[in-house]
This record gives C-alpha cells, structure tokens and sequence, in this order.
C-alpha cells in the first residue's frame, strides 16, 4: 500500500510514519526514482535539529561542513539504492547525472525558504521535528505537478519545544485524515536490523 499510495499520481500528499530502520525514507526515494519523468526534480530535505539541541553555531567548519552530518542519512539512502547495481551500469549511472543535474537534490529544508514548489517529487524526513507552522508553510508552496511525502517517527522527537502531539508531523496526519488527495501509512516492520529494531523498542 506504501508504494500504491507513493505513485498514485492522484495523491498529492503522503505521510508515513514508522520506528527507526522501516524504510519510509527509502521507499519514498525509490518511488520517486521510478517516478522521475513525471517531476522536474526530486527534492528531498529533513530540518537540521542538532541532538543535543545546541545551535549549528557551535559546531567547527564551515556552513556546508556543518550541514553535512545532519543530510548524511538522506544519501545513506540513495547509496543504499545505487549498491542494488553494479557500478558500470545505466541505473548506477544515472543516479549520479541526476545529482550532477540538480535533478535530485539533497538539502536542509531552510533552502527551499521563498520557492515556489512546482512539478517536485518533494520528502520531507524527520517531518516529526517541524512544527504545525512550517508543515502549512511546506505545503502552501506546493504548486501544480508536486507530490508531498512527509516521512517521520512521532515517538522521537528531537525538537525541545514540540511533543507527541503538538508536532507538526502529527498535526499534518490529524488534519488532512479523510482527505481524497491524502494517503497514510504507518510502517511496522524494520527494515534496518534487528539490533535497530530492539533499541527502538526499548531504549
């Protein structure tokens, strides 16, 4: 229902939420992937809210050296799936020319600040960490052509100021339940390991 619901063109919005290692992530990418002609990019952002909650200031280098390890999960996911192919092939390569074309582009969610979202295969991860303000503001700048995949563990929230309920991950899923243009899903399984599954469970 996961992939159903991702290349549904008729669904403009998705939210899927899930414990550490489900494979929401990936399984929005590789949607978007095999969905690529339909978009003039893909899109995919997470908010930068660092563990232990102390500004990006703090940290040594430059801004993108800054950035670096908060984006790093989102290519952990797009190596994950250039590894199904060896190296020499068309996918493997292609993969690499959409990067090197902006085609799919990995970014904090602040770069999209003033664009308009139009023909954009967009995800969203860590969508439990936004606020209900900035999810409004995420989707009022979606214009015509552009899918919406909001991806997000409510149970851990990185954010001092936001909670089980008042995130904007959870507002987004309250608001938008019984809409025609709207799928959730929520993921059960781990996909990542076992050990992964176990602290997510218990730690």
């Amino acid at each position: 229902f996961v992939l159903d619901a991702l290349m549904n063109p008729d669904i403009k919005l998705v939210t899927i939420t899930g414990k550490a290692g489900t494979g929401k992530t990936l399984m929005a990418l590789a949607a978007a992937l095999e969905r690529r002609k339909s978009y003039t990019q893909i899109f995919m952002a997470r908010p930068v809210v660092p563990l232990s909650n102390k500004d990006i200031g703090f940290l040594p280098g430059d801004i993108q050296s800054k950035l670096d390890p908060y984006m790093q999960p989102l290519f952990d996911n797009l190596g994950v799936i250039r590894n199904q192919f060896p190296e020499s092939s068309a996918k493997h390569q292609k993969i690499r020319e959409l990067l090197d074309q902006q085609k799919l582009v990995i970014a904090p969610l602040t770069y999209i600040r003033g664009r308009s979202l139009v023909k954009i295969f967009f995800i969203v991860d860590e969508a439990q960490n936004l606020t209900p303000h900035e999810v409004k503001t995420i989707i009022t700048r979606a214009g015509d052509g552009t899918k919406l995949v909001f991806t997000g563990d409510i149970f851990l929230i990185d954010h001092p100021y936001l909670n089980l309920e008042s995130n904007g991950l959870s507002y987004l899923i309250d608001r938008m339940h019984g809409q025609k243009l709207y799928a959730h899903i929520n993921l059960e399984k781990g996909e990542r390991s076992e050990l992964a599954d176990i602290a997510s469970t218990l730690l």
